[in-house]
């Protein structure tokens, strides 16, 4: 029981991810951007930053998760898991809308990805003594 809620917190946000490459596709469809190209239609490109940007930030915050997990605790880890998509959740759809809208959800993850990864490193400093 101990890692089920950091699983279920880690499927969440590979679903979200998964959610942000679907809508990346879409967009190709709709606004004709034939791939490899990254560029083409400012709504394309906001959506194509959304997963990348995501992308960049779950190698921090997936091992952050876990070792918080083992080290501190795994309900707190899920907790702060469930902030960090909220926050990505928001930063997705205010960044669609207008990059400037953004900023909320992008300090929300931000700031739960870092508690996560200081807990962890923490958390095993002390688990070394």
């Amino acid at each position: 029981m101990s890692t089920a809620l950091p699983a279920i917190v880690t499927c969440l946000a590979l679903g979200l991810y998964f959610y942000m490459g679907l809508r990346v596709g879409q967009a190709r469809t709709a606004y004709d951007i034939k791939a490899p190209a990254t560029t083409g239609h400012p709504v394309f490109e906001r959506l194509f930053r959304i997963q990348m940007n995501t992308l960049e930030w779950l190698i921090i915050f997936l091992p952050s998760l876990w070792l918080f997990s083992a080290f501190v605790s795994p309900w707190i880890a899920a907790l702060l898991g469930l902030v960090w998509i909220a926050g990505r959740y928001l930063y997705m759809e205010g960044y669609a809308q207008a990059p400037e809208e953004r900023g909320t959800g992008f300090i929300i993850q931000g700031i739960a990805t870092g508690l996560l990864f200081l807990g962890a490193f923490i958390g095993a400093i002390i688990a070394l003594f």
